[in-house]
């Protein structure tokens, strides 16, 4: 397993930015896809997007493609979440998730096998 600490949430008004880090504890070479979820309050941990570490294919949850870019960076070992014209339904908690070894379905929670604490976004309307 990978620790994982995500950063950059915050409070944003409608129509902003964030960018969202995840910095994994070792090498990024044996993990073969990194991902992002989130969970509002009452309601279930759902897929935002995933990369795969080698080639960096992406795939993205109907409700952010177009808005959120996920990218990596491998001398830093760290995967982005770059959030743009939110809206008040982006606020949640997002949660970083890694896998290292290979996995189909990355959209299922159960592809993943380490995950982050989670970070705060708030989107004020």
């Amino acid at each position: 397993q990978v620790q994982l600490v995500e950063s950059g949430g915050g409070l944003v008004q409608a129509g902003g930015s964030l960018r969202l880090s995840c910095a994994a504890s070792r090498r990024t070479f044996s993990i073969y896809a990194m991902g992002w979820f989130r969970q509002a309050p009452g309601k279930e941990r759902e897929f935002v997007a995933t990369i795969r570490w080698s080639g960096g294919s992406t795939y993205y949850a109907d409700s952010v493609k177009g808005r959120f870019t996920i990218s990596r960076d491998n001398a830093k070992n760290t995967v982005y979440l770059q959030m743009n014209s939110l809206k008040p339904e982006d606020t949640a908690v997002y949660y970083c998730a890694a896998v290292d070894y290979s996995s189909n379905y990355l959209q299922l929670q159960s592809a993943y096998n380490s995950w982050g604490q989670g970070t705060q976004v708030t989107v004020s309307s």
